[in-house]
């Protein structure tokens, strides 16, 4: 069996195993921000590289040629063969915080082309030719909503650009929950009750500090994708990114913006789409930012925690997880014997004891000594409040969904995965893993469905038209990616930590802030720590970097509390960094 087969049979038996928890979970807790393609993602992505290389090595077919021009040689930038740019204004008013914000809301749509499109080739073709769609190749309508407070200057009014990630979500998370003018009201840490939903006005969005613009990506929300290889055009860590960075070089020229301040809003797979679109805008578009908030932070997906049993000799993602566990046996109140009086104190405990102790006893692997071996499960134990039998049997590396499937076992219910505050019933008492996400199910109905009502009835965009919350997409997604420097994409785990980093040392003044739950499993706090600790720059620009966080999970704005906490300290972080003062 030839290396080619042998990797698409493996790829085959993993993609197989990943089918049957959709099949019986219906999204595996996908919330817009994980997911199933997150977990995809991390367990299999150099495994998808390399399957994706060896399938490159096919002779390219020979294209046709028309008698008329490809259908891409009639477009120019914003102007579509297949899609046309749509915009529906309308205005509103909110008060953030005891501020009154009067705004003009535009919800439409940019198009954009991959990377490799003409802009000119269409100038030389017949005023005839113009409108043939034979052929056309890939386009994107990338739908976005933005808000515009009135009365003032762009070069004085930061301008935020919003996203939530997946790969395959749309951004109606960070727009209905976290900053958009008006959020959807859902139970803080339960299974929020069927509609009417209330849909109030945010006192916490932050149009206080910044026009914000909230972007789907190709292929979801009210965003379309079409032409030619579509997917291979767009579904990729490259291809999305250099979508994005089209995207928003397009917004910035459409509403007259290429001077005020700018930053990037990433959550979940939206951190490292940042990363790569930050670093592409500096050095690839002479684009400088003034700052990047990673939401729930993922730039190296060897350090997933969903399933690092699928890359044995790699122990870092029991590592980062481990403080996420703790919190969550803490919150739970699962801790044997008296539960400590302040959790983040604990945390830096747990923290401590992962980057030592824990981690060289999984390092030495079967050559651990038993004793040594017994003292770090019972330690285990004292943390997690699993029982030291099953992390025995486990050799003491426990993944995100066997954590959610045993911590609250005896009471059957499956611990949340991106907010392990939340739990649900269990849904196969015998299965080694969590087969759903209790919070997904507790939250989403009531985020799609006010912002369908919303985006219909206040924006006045969407008609009949579907609107795609998520898509299936990981059959499609592209892992190879091209690392600063490099001229071609190499075959491992997607990690676009040294996009960040190139970022930061082309533009020394560029600010990061690091935002993230406790509570959330699907990008463990710690492992965002651990990645930015790892970043290569320069130790003077660590200095750079902010950290917060929130006893909350991946949606961190789920907690009442915590979005009012991290609306202040994005607040902050706009006005320290938008050299207005």
């Amino acid at each position: 069996m030839n290396t080619s087969l042998i990797l698409l049979v493996t790829l085959l038996r993993w993609t197989a195993w990943v089918a049957r928890g959709i099949t019986s979970a219906g999204r595996l807790g996908t919330v817009g921000n994980g997911g199933i393609a997150m977990r995809m993602l991390g367990i299999g992505a150099g495994l998808l590289a390399a399957t994706a290389a060896v399938a490159a090595e096919k002779p390219a077919r020979t294209p046709v040629q028309d008698a008329k021009p490809a259908g891409d040689a009639t477009a120019s930038p914003d102007r579509g063969v297949l899609f046309q740019p749509e915009q529906v204004e309308t205005a509103g008013t909110v008060t953030v915080e005891g501020t009154r914000v009067d705004y003009r809301a535009v919800a439409g749509t940019l198009i954009v082309h991959p990377k490799g499109w003409d802009d000119a080739a269409w100038r030389e073709r017949s005023a005839a030719d113009l409108g043939d769609k034979k052929g056309a190749a890939a386009e994107a309508s990338m739908f976005y909503a933005a808000y515009f407070r009135k009365g003032v200057a762009a070069r004085d009014r930061p301008i935020m650009f919003l996203y939530n990630g997946g790969p395959g979500s749309s951004t109606v998370w960070l727009h209905m929950g976290a900053f958009g003018p008006r959020r959807v009201v859902t139970a803080d840490d339960s299974h929020t009750a069927a509609a009417p939903y209330s849909l109030v006005p945010n006192a916490y969005s932050l149009l206080d500090v910044a026009d914000l613009v909230f972007i789907d990506a190709p292929g979801t929300g009210f965003s379309r994708i079409a032409g030619k290889d579509k997917e291979k055009g767009f579904y990729g860590v490259d291809a999305d990114a250099y979508a994005f960075r089209e995207f928003i070089k397009g917004f910035l020229s459409k509403y007259g913006r290429w001077n005020s301040p700018k930053y990037l809003f990433g959550e979940s797979y939206g951190t490292p789409r940042s990363a790569v679109v930050v670093n592409g805008l500096e050095t690839g578009d002479s684009i400088d930012f003034n700052g990047v908030v990673l939401l729930s932070q993922i730039l190296n997906f060897s350090l997933d925690a969903d399933a690092p049993d699928a890359n044995p000799g790699i122990d870092q993602g029991y590592v980062v997880a481990l403080p996420t566990y703790a919190a969550s046996a803490w919150y739970h109140n699962r801790l044997p014997g008296q539960r400590p009086a302040e959790l983040e104190p604990f945390l830096r405990q747990v923290e401590q004891f992962a980057l030592t102790d824990y981690a060289l006893a999984l390092n030495q692997g079967s050559e651990l000594d038993p004793a040594r071996r017994q003292a770090v499960a019972e330690k285990l134990a004292a943390y997690t409040g699993l029982p030291l039998a099953y992390i025995l049997k486990a050799n003491l590396r426990i993944t995100g969904g066997m954590f959610e499937k045993t911590l609250q076992e005896a009471a059957g219910l499956t611990t949340g995965r991106l907010d392990t505050r939340f739990a649900g019933p269990d849904l196969d008492p015998l299965a080694k893993q969590a087969e759903y996400d209790p919070q997904s199910a507790a939250l989403s109905s009531a985020y799609v469905s006010a912002f369908n009502d919303y985006a219909r009835g206040t924006l006045e965009y969407g008609g009949d038209r579907a609107f795609k919350p998520e898509i299936d997409i990981y059959r499609s997604w592209n892992n190879l990616h091209v690392l600063p420097g490099q001229g071609e994409a190499g075959n491992t785990a997607t990690n676009v930590m040294p996009d960040l980093a190139m970022a930061m040392k082309y533009n020394p003044k560029l600010k990061i802030m690091v935002a993230g739950g406790y509570y959330d499993l699907a990008t463990p706090y710690f492992e965002g720590k651990y990645e930015m600790h790892h970043l290569p720059v320069p130790a003077d620009l660590q200095a750079n970097i902010r950290y917060h966080y929130y006893p909350s999970g991946h949606m961190v704005y789920a907690h009442g509390d915590s979005l009012r906490a991290l609306h202040d300290d994005v607040a902050r972080f706009v006005r320290d960094t938008d050299n207005l003062n």
